[in-house]
């Protein structure tokens, strides 16, 4: 296409349209290549923009890790399946890792700009196995309170941190048989596709909100449980002793790992496209595509 009437050149177009971007294009750049460098240039910066966040998540996913193992460890004596408090600190390791970390991942799979051009179904099996592993660690989790309970003669399920975990691991596992009949098994129509994924998404957020609430509600009822003068000579909880600063800094951390998931998944330009089966190409993902 020439440069000719009807198509301006750089400096009009460019200040209307992609003064943003940097380095601008040659002054001889006709419109549909300047609309075009416009085009890379916003795509490029959204890819980075995608991967800061991912990043993020990554460094906050360790974090998180890190934190609840060492508390438990340094703090709560350790390891072990005893019957003893040294089984219940396998609880928030395994939830945290489980529910959390475990989850957020999984949830973010399809967002990797560079699996878009693959075939979908790896990674399908890739976030339904993370999801199952996750869900076996919540389960396990649940074991170990519930065995610990049990041969102590405490009451399982009086707490609203206990009614919440609950809550939230019996909608996980209805989530993810949900999930794999409607988005895994080769006989589900895809009119039961589209009808399934919004609910599907809007619930794999959701679970993970109430994942962030049951986690950080069980630190806050730890802490209130360990940290008390009159019963084990330990700094109270009010004075906000090295254990306390550490389960604290784990729970605003579990906040910020949650929300920077919560963002990758709501950003709509970061969302995986899906290929029209009659062109073989691609475009952006819709609510209501299957």
């Amino acid at each position: 296409m020439g440069q000719g009437e009807g198509h301006p050149t750089t400096p009009a177009l460019w200040d209307s349209w992609g003064s943003n971007l940097y380095p601008p294009p040659p002054n001889n750049t006709t419109k549909l290549n300047i609309y075009l460098y416009i085009f890379l240039g916003s795509a490029m910066k959204a890819t980075m923009a995608f991967y800061s966040a991912y990043l993020l998540c990554l460094v906050l996913s360790v974090v998180c890790v890190v934190l609840v193992v060492h508390w438990n460890a340094s703090f709560r004596g350790g390891f072990a399946w005893d019957h003893q408090a040294k089984q219940f600190n396998w609880h928030p390791v395994l939830m945290v890792v489980g529910l959390v970390v475990l989850y957020g991942n999984a949830a973010v799979v399809y967002r990797i700009p560079l699996t878009w051009g693959q075939n979908k179904k790896p990674w399908k099996l890739l976030h339904a196995g993370l999801l199952l592993l996750s869900l076996l660690f919540a389960v396990l989790g649940l074991c170990a309170v519930f065995d610990f309970h049990n041969a102590n003669n405490t009451p399982n399920l009086y707490s609203l941190h206990s009614w919440v975990g609950i809550v939230t691991t019996i909608l996980f596992a209805t989530q993810w048989a949900a999930g794999f009949g409607a988005f895994l098994l080769p006989c589900s129509p895809v009119a039961l596709r589209v009808l399934v994924k919004p609910a599907h998404v809007w619930m794999g957020a959701t679970i993970l909100v109430l994942s962030v609430v049951s986690c950080i509600s069980g630190i806050n009822e730890k802490l209130f449980f360990v940290l008390k003068k009159t019963t084990n000579e330990t700094r109270p909880y009010a004075e906000l002793p090295p254990e306390a600063v550490l389960a604290n800094s784990l729970g605003v951390v579990i906040v910020a790992f949650a929300l920077v998931v919560l963002k990758i998944l709501a950003n709509q330009t970061w969302q995986r496209p899906e290929p029209r089966s009659e062109e073989g190409e691609y475009r952006p993902l819709r609510s209501d595509d299957s």
